[in-house]
């Protein structure tokens, strides 16, 4: 079984101890934490090596390192091919500053895009900027016409708009 599997079976699993998992959660939050305090103070340098070699570089457990690089992986340079790799697969750290922050953002991880050492990578309107387009992104508007308060409601009750479903709105 490749290690991808083995951690989400782990972190994902639906027979696992409610209060195992939340723990799990909670220790491996706090531990990407620090991953991420270390490569933000240095976000030009490509960190490299083994899935062995990274694990032991920032002081944690193979799963924990393979978690990390599945959440990191979308907003990396070079994605890794994380689906087939194993303990000694040569992996890259290199990320797009841009992506990692909106990809946070999009994750709603305010412990991560709030770190202190963005302020260092970013100005505040760069961060305000690149917050707003992510939430942009995902933000879905309904094209056409705007529906009146007279006008039929859309849901086919025959009522209008505004006695229906436009009520609550």
């Amino acid at each position: 079984m490749k290690i991808l599997e083995q951690w989400r079976d782990m972190a994902y699993s639906t027979t696992a101890n409610k209060g195992d998992l939340q723990r799990l959660w909670q220790k491996y939050f706090l531990k990407e934490k620090e991953m991420y305090q270390e490569l933000l103070k240095n976000p030009d340098e490509e960190v490299k090596g083994t899935v062995k070699e990274l694990a032991d570089k920032f002081g944690i457990d193979i799963m924990t390192m393979t978690g990390f690089l599945d959440g990191i992986d979308e907003s990396l340079v070079t994605p890794n091919n994380i689906e087939e790799m194993e303990e000694d697969t040569v992996v890259s750290l290199k990320f797009d500053k841009v992506k990692l922050y909106k990809n946070m953002v999009g994750a709603k991880a305010d412990w991560l895009y709030e770190l202190e050492e963005w302020n260092d990578i970013f100005t505040p309107e760069e961060k305000v900027q690149y917050y707003k387009e992510q939430k942009r992104s995902t933000t879905f508007v309904r094209e056409g016409k705007k529906i009146g308060r007279n006008d039929p409601c859309p849901c086919g009750s025959g009522k209008k708009y505004k006695n229906c479903c436009g009520k609550n709105a």
